[in-house]
């Protein structure tokens, strides 16, 4: 692990911490409650994104004076990622692991070679330096 990464179970422990202590507790909003702010999160970002297209194709919003940064739709990203951590835990879902399982489902499904291991399964080897030379686990 790299200084800089970040594993969902390290993120789960801060962002339940933060969420307790400087706002309320977790279960004090329903799940209905967390889906509606993930939901607005990802509108946000979505609102972005249309504005950057708009912009970059020549058809932009008078009173804007650029389009938005790359930085300002990282930051609707960490937000979307951060309620949906939140969402899933209220509802006792192990995101990493529910992340883990569904890209494995899929690249089993479609026949993809890249599989999702845990750490402590991975062998040394990989082609290319980026693909593993391993298949799912089954």
């Amino acid at each position: 692990m790299t200084p800089d990464s970040l594993t969902f179970a390290e993120f789960r422990k801060a962002n339940v911490l933060r969420c307790t202590t400087a706002f309320h507790e977790l279960d004090s909003w329903s799940e209905t409650d967390w889906g509606c702010a993930l939901a607005g999160e990802v509108g946000e970002l979505c609102n972005l994104l249309k504005k950057r297209h708009r912009w970059l194709n020549g058809m932009p919003n008078p009173s804007e004076k650029e389009p938005p940064t790359i930085e300002a739709c990282a930051k609707e990203a960490g937000d979307i990622v951060a309620y949906l951590d939140l969402l899933c835990a209220r509802m006792g879902i192990d995101l990493g692991a529910a992340v883990r399982s569904k890209f494995n489902e899929v690249s089993k499904r479609m026949g993809f070679p890249t599989h999702v291991i845990p750490e402590d399964l991975k062998p040394d080897v990989v082609i290319r330096g980026d693909v593993p030379a391993w298949k799912a686990l089954d």
